[in-house]
């Protein structure tokens, strides 16, 4: 993949949803991760900005490709934390599972509302 000035643009916009994110957080206290927030306001950006965006597809696209190598510090930093995961397990096994289930029902419900709408051509 050749990297050109727009694709440089489209990292420092996710990027920048992510910082915001995480100074919304900080400010605000709120319970939710800076990184989810920063999705949100990507979301809203995405909402009040329609229109194709090729570039940030296409960044999208090669950052989920490469999304393995993201999650090697967070295997690294779980096999350090040995102790806390043997008196949490039961807590942790069940609040993913429950997590897991509520994100695939909230991609289905996504992905019909999202079918819906490219069906009326919106």
């Amino acid at each position: 993949m050749a990297w050109h000035p727009a694709m440089i643009a489209a990292i420092a916009t996710l990027l920048l949803c992510q910082l915001l994110g995480e100074g919304i957080h900080l400010l605000t206290g709120l319970p939710l991760p800076g990184a989810v927030l920063g999705m949100f306001l990507l979301l809203g950006w995405l909402l009040l900005r329609p229109g194709e965006r090729p570039t940030l597809v296409q960044v999208s696209a090669w950052l989920t490709a490469h999304l393995s190598v993201m999650f090697v510090p967070a295997a690294v930093g779980l096999i350090e934390e040995g102790p806390v995961l043997a008196r949490n397990g039961v807590a942790i096994v069940v609040a993913t599972l429950a997590s897991t289930l509520l994100t695939v029902a909230v991609t289905a419900l996504v992905f019909r509302w999202a079918l819906a709408r490219q069906e009326r051509g919106a």
